[in-house]
């Protein structure tokens, strides 16, 4: 999510889909994934969200960040945590730059910036950490609706 090649790769995916693109899996609608995808942005940049409490984090720590931050992949209709369930209807365009421009943002601010970064819910992240959260998520997703 740092690397400007990787990253226009990922922009391409992006820019495949259309607001009729329906998803190969799963019951969200692509307006839904781009505005799902968006909420790990805004966690990461927002305080929109609540943070959860110290037993909270301390079982996100123990029991999630290992399927979030590491090498292996989602596993296709797996659990998703509350606040990153949509279930209203987006808009397309308007979620899809948002999300655009937060892979800008966050490929600008580049690795550095992430190093030992607090996460909204593990703690800090190495940089590589933070790469693997946002790629592997955006990945899953952009596969699931076929780009």
């Amino acid at each position: 999510i740092f690397n400007s090649t990787d990253v226009e790769d990922i922009k391409t995916r992006i820019n495949a889909l259309s607001s009729t693109t329906t998803p190969q899996w799963g019951k969200m609608s692509v307006d839904q994934m781009l505005a799902h995808l968006n909420v790990a942005y805004d966690m990461a940049y927002t305080d929109q969200y609540k943070k959860p409490g110290a037993i909270g984090k301390l079982f996100l720590k123990l029991f999630v960040k290992k399927a979030v931050v590491g090498p292996k992949p989602y596993p296709k209709n797996g659990r998703t945590a509350p606040d990153f369930i949509i279930s209203d209807q987006r808009d397309f365009e308007a979620e899809k730059k948002k999300l655009l421009s937060y892979i800008d943002k966050t490929r600008d601010l580049g690795k550095t910036h992430f190093e030992n970064r607090e996460s909204h819910s593990f703690g800090p992240l190495s940089s590589n950490e933070w790469n693997v959260l946002f790629s592997k998520h955006l990945d899953h997703h952009l596969t699931q609706f076929g780009v």
